[in-house]
């Protein structure tokens, strides 16, 4: 098993899980979450040598870019409408993120099965 791919997956899910657990109870510690998995799942993306690598990175920065004002509005300007946009558009680039993921899984054969 490939654990480099394991903690890959692992962040990219978990950033996805937890922006979506935000529109379900809207609290800034959930959102915090979000924010600290999806920047640690970006990291993990620089410099991965894959076809889809590129993609990947930008659907991820996307997601970074969504979630970081998201909560600037809602901790310091306390909006709480323009974070849901926010989120809503960082749910949509990890689900295109995880997307790629599966494409990017599917098209790999490991021999080791």
């Amino acid at each position: 098993m490939d654990w480099g791919k394991v903690i890959f997956i692992f962040f990219s899910l978990g950033s996805l899980t937890s922006t979506a657990g935000f529109l379900w109870d809207p609290n800034i510690v959930i959102l915090f979450i979000a924010l600290a998995t999806n920047l640690i799942s970006t990291t993990l993306k620089i410099g991965v040598k894959k076809q889809l690598a590129p993609e990947l990175l930008a659907s991820s920065l996307v997601a970074d870019f969504h979630l970081v004002p998201a909560f600037i509005f809602l901790q310091v300007l306390n909006n709480l409408n323009v974070a849901y946009v926010l989120i809503i558009g960082a749910l949509i680039a990890n689900v295109f993120s995880l997307a790629l993921l599966l494409i990017e899984s599917a098209k790999t054969s490991d021999s080791d099965y």
